[in-house]
């Protein structure tokens, strides 16, 4: 973004902004025409470390203090599609989510929890549709009939080839799991959202909010016209695609850059895949900034979490993460997790602000931002696709060397102290006072994970989990859906490292480009 101004004026704002209305394509001012007066934001606490016992109780803590959504953070073994006794997983079992190797262990995370009155969000990509299938699965076992569940799976892998790297397979055949896991729930499931584009990780990356705004929307056309290739209906997908944001410390232009994702999605939509105007509503969740927090002066970051919280409300989002004062240090303790919900619950309860829909409309900075957004974000796209398209520029590390450059001028403004960080380059103390209640991780976790899925393997049968997986191998080599097949594997036992490798034996490993 250009530098703001000091004064905005009439003459700043585009004439389309006095004539935008709540609920009203291109939905500049919000989705829906109440937004929360009508319903709250779904409050969501990004939870998962161990094993499924204490994720559990994590969950149910969560709930009792008056969270509305759940949000499943997995290890990265899981994530790579690796059981927990796997060489590679050795010393990373629970250490970034909770460790899922089977069926079961699904069960165990969502043991007394009713799955038709909660609404979850799984963080996984790579072995999306395995774990999907699982819950899926545990859902069935409480009785709760697969129409009935509510929620997100985030499935969005070109941004961890740009960002993140918790990839398996390349990206042709991961497209192929994303259709087959939409045709599927259209089918069985649509209340539930199948992907969730991530600009988050991007952001967190080093990238611009221009950049996490362009490099979003453009993974997503990738996605959707996969879906019209393969045949899908865009006013069925473009219903079941929600999308997730940081919400970073700049408090106008953050709110401003989502207004501005509404505008460019609804017309991305419209003009580019013909789908009408229901099917052309962002739906966004976004999660405070992570890499705004601080291991200096610590409680600094409670600040922080509710002015980026403020903003994402006032900027109309459909679900919220605020992050714990302590994330900068490990997992978050209890007192800081529930102080974090609370932040949501106070901007809800006491601010008054859910009485007012879009209450920044019509200011002339924030309608001027929101412009900018818009063109440079558009210009950004324009300039991808004359560069080849996103596909191309992903593939060839072109995206994610953009994202290193703006990481890298970025810290440099951080050392240089032109980017001003409250305890860390300015309002620094020689003495810091860390929280004394971190989250430590107990060491028996994956041992007893090991155990846990050895002790499985054993007591299967055997014949039907190898007969199931040799299926599934024969469908990977031809075009039918998938999914069916996960399912009657992860129904005969199989695991989540069993089901990934099974297709990684006929997809190949993703090799990234060298930049």
């Amino acid at each position: 973004m250009s530098k703001p101004k000091h004064v905005y004026g009439p003459q700043d704002a585009p004439g389309e902004a006095a004539e935008a209305q709540p609920g009203v394509y291109p939905y500049r001012r919000s989705i829906h025409q109440q937004m929360y007066r009508q319903k709250l934001w779904t409050m969501r606490q990004y939870s998962g470390y161990g094993g499924p016992q204490q994720t559990n109780q994590r969950f149910k803590q969560i709930i009792a203090s008056g969270g509305t959504g759940l949000s499943l953070a997995f290890d990265l073994p899981t994530q790579l599609g690796l059981d927990s006794d796997h060489e590679l997983a050795r010393g990373e079992v629970g250490r970034t989510g909770v460790a899922i190797d089977t069926v079961d262990d699904m069960a165990a995370v969502f043991d007394g929890i009713d799955l038709s009155q909660i609404s979850t969000s799984m963080t996984i990509n790579a072995p999306a549709a395995v774990l999907w299938v699982f819950y899926m699965l545990v859902g069935q076992r409480h009785g709760v009939l697969p129409r009935a569940l509510r929620g997100t799976v985030q499935n969005d892998i070109l941004k961890e080839y740009i960002a993140r790297g918790a990839y398996i397979y390349p990206l042709e055949p991961n497209l192929r799991l994303i259709s087959d896991l939409f045709e599927y729930c259209g089918q069985y499931t649509p209340k539930f959202n199948v992907i969730s584009v991530s600009g988050y990780h991007i952001r967190e990356a080093g990238a611009t909010a221009v950049q996490e705004l362009a490099f979003t929307l453009a993974n997503a056309c990738v996605y959707v016209q996969k879906l019209i290739d393969s045949g899908q209906d865009i006013n069925r997908v473009g219903r079941q695609i929600s999308f997730f944001f940081s919400v970073d410390n700049g408090f106008l232009e953050e709110a401003a850059k989502f207004r501005a994702a509404r505008v460019m999605w609804a017309r991305i939509m419209r003009d580019q895949f013909g789908a009408d105007v229901d099917a052309c509503r962002l739906r966004f969740h976004c999660q405070t900034a992570g890499s705004s927090l601080t291991a200096q002066q610590p409680d600094n970051n409670a600040v922080r979490v509710a002015l980026q919280a403020m903003s994402a409300v006032l900027g109309g989002t459909q679900s919220l993460h605020t992050n714990a004062r302590d994330e900068a240090l490990g997992l978050p303790a209890d007192s800081a997790s529930q102080l974090a919900l609370r932040t949501q619950q106070i901007i809800a309860c006491e601010t008054n602000i859910t009485d007012y829909v879009d209450p920044l409309a019509g200011s002339y900075a924030v309608e001027a931002l929101t412009q900018q957004y818009i063109d440079q974000a558009t210009d950004l796209i324009s300039e991808i696709d004359r560069q080849g398209g996103m596909k191309m520029a992903v593939e060839s590390g072109l995206i994610k060397r953009w994202v290193q450059d703006a990481a890298y001028q970025r810290q440099r403004g951080i050392e240089n102290g032109s980017i001003p960080i409250v305890g860390v380059n300015c309002h620094q103390q020689n003495e810091q006072s860390l929280p004394r209640d971190v989250l430590q991780l107990d060491p028996e976790v994956e041992t007893s994970a090991i155990e846990h899925v050895q002790k499985h393997r054993a007591g299967r049968d055997e014949k039907a989990c190898a007969k199931s997986l040799q299926i599934l191998f024969a469908t990977a080599r031809c075009s039918e859906n998938l999914i069916p097949k996960i399912e009657e594997s992860a129904k005969a036992g199989a695991t989540v490292g069993e089901i990934s490798g099974e297709l990684q034996k006929v997809f190949g490993s993703h090799q990234p480009t060298a930049i």
